[in-house]
């Protein structure tokens, strides 16, 4: 739409390479809603490679957000199921108003929902009370499920890398190049933007760390709760060949014997299932895994922010029904026959230990090992490394969705956007003396590449097998990675599992 005279107060308009754009000020932030970064990836460029937005005469209005991309459900409890189009590569900004000769930080958020849904508009996510602090947010759309990720044979066929699945990856990227060529445009400084992502989002990170098509895109990383560096031999549809095998079995549930049929179906019939919903190891955007990129020294190098959330499973795993004498047997259901020695990591004599059990293994399974990974394959770079165990537990009423949930997935998000004010129940002086630091860190951290600034609590960098943690909670302090022994078994597992012990 281009601008048209509407009521409210317009921000300066900002000239990108597609065209003019105006957005709104609000308390004193600029915000740019709805920006296309690509063209709709509709009909015959559906499972393509994103392809550049057009250009457009005139002011285009920026004030509304674009739908998210194609999804069922929601990607967190509680949240309201958003409105979903194929055509759904946009960006949105939050900008402080510009300055002449300044340019400031950008934070780029990538959002979770397991690839399988999220939006770019989702409130908590919105960038105002960090940009009041001195850096711009983009937040991006990225294609989900089986349009983000269908690996086939015949799409592979038609690549020139003989390659398919990362179109949701790809998006990631094209947006980080709009962001290169226009971000200078609102203020913001390209040569200072950070990719910051949770949970699937956080994982995007990790792949975008070590493709060789993100190179240069980005200067710093930060990672809440979710990577990719468990075995391949554990996760074999993430290996083109297996991918491109269920792709096909997809395709044949679907009734379609042709990529055109294909293309023909209506989006929604694509999202029924979350039968595909994952990157894939490939030729062109994800050569290798996070975990041998970083290993062979073919990742980018630079300053990592990362950790995770102390009790990651309350939000995710229902444990009202586990028993101690059905422990094993439930954990084998799920996961398969485990060894003894990582059953044996978690005691389960009763009900109550059990269930506190079931909590922990998952946080550690789903989270706690990646990011410790993570953290020390990546300090054996030139770039600092910046460890958190977030350990607050939020005020949930007791009859709200969130009950329960307390240090949970999901709930440093209040803290770090120090969005605080969006939640209808009472925080405590302490929550908003958290958020106010955290929100801080992050921001210094997108400045500088060290989140350490005036004010706030020293965070060393993280060094060794057994480095210090900054422990967010109140207060914040320093202190060994949680649940280290535990998290050693898993990586004993994992390093036979491998058939190579892992290398510090």
């Amino acid at each position: 739409m281009l601008l048209s005279g509407a009521g409210w107060a317009l921000a300066a308009p900002a000239m990108t390479a597609q065209g003019a754009v105006a957005g709104q000020r609000q308390a004193g932030v600029d915000v740019y809603r709805g920006i296309p970064f690509a063209l709709p990836p509709l009909g015959a460029l559906r499972w393509r490679p994103p392809q550049p937005a057009p250009a457009w005469r005139g002011v285009r209005e920026a004030s509304k957000f674009a739908p998210a991309c194609m999804q069922q459900g929601v990607s967190m409890p509680g949240e309201a199921a958003p409105s979903v189009s194929e055509d759904c590569l946009y960006l949105n900004i939050w900008a402080p108003p510009r300055r002449a000769g300044r340019r400031l930080p950008v934070i780029v958020w990538i959002h979770g929902g397991g690839y399988t849904n999220g939006s770019a508009s989702m409130p908590l996510y919105h960038g105002d009370r960090l940009a009041s602090k001195g850096v711009l947010v983009v937040t991006i759309a990225y294609r989900l499920g089986a349009l983000g990720f269908l690996a086939h044979p015949a799409l592979s066929a038609e690549s020139p890398h003989r390659s398919s699945g990362n179109y949701g990856l790809m998006d990631q990227i094209a947006a980080l190049e709009w962001v290169q060529r226009n971000i200078a445009a609102f203020g913001g400084d390209p040569q200072r933007v950070t990719i910051a992502g949770q949970s699937a989002g956080a994982m995007a990170v990790s792949a975008l760390l070590v493709s060789p098509r993100a190179k240069g895109l980005f200067q710093r990383a930060i990672a809440q709760s979710g990577g990719i560096f468990e075995p391949l031999q554990l996760a074999p549809g993430y290996i083109l060949a297996n991918a491109e095998r269920d792709g096909a079995s997809y395709m044949h549930a679907l009734g379609a014997t042709t990529l055109d049929a294909m293309r023909k179906l209506p989006a929604a019939r694509l999202t029924d299932t979350n039968a595909v919903s994952h990157p894939v190891i490939d030729a062109d955007v994800l050569p290798l895994s996070p975990y041998d990129g970083y290993v062979q020294g073919r990742n980018h190098d630079v300053p990592l922010l990362i950790g995770s959330n102390s009790e990651e499973a309350r939000a995710l795993v229902d444990v009202s029904a586990v028993r101690a004498d059905r422990f094993e047997a439930d954990i084998a259901a799920s996961f398969g026959t485990l060894p003894a020695a990582l059953l044996a990591a978690y005691p389960h004599d009763t009900d109550a230990q059990a269930r506190d059990a079931r909590l922990g293994f998952e946080r550690d399974l789903r989270f706690g090992w990646d990011m410790w990974a993570w953290a020390r394959l990546a300090q054996s770079g030139r770039s600092p490394v910046y460890y958190y165990s977030f350990e607050q537990r939020p005020p949930f009423p007791a009859d709200s969705v969130h009950a329960g949930w307390g240090a949970s997935h999901f709930a440093e998000l209040w803290f770090m956007f120090d969005h605080l004010g969006q939640a209808p129940w009472k925080w405590r002086d302490a929550d908003h003396e958290l958020a106010a630091a955290m929100s801080g860190y992050w921001v210094r951290f997108a400045a500088t590449g060290d989140p350490n600034g005036q004010g706030l609590p020293h965070w060393p960098a993280f060094r060794g097998v057994a480095g210090q943690v900054q422990r967010l909670g109140v207060p914040i302090g320093t202190g060994p990675v949680p649940a280290l022994q535990q998290l050693q078994v898993f990586d004993a597992v994992y390093a036979k599992v491998r058939g190579s012990a892992f290398g510090d």
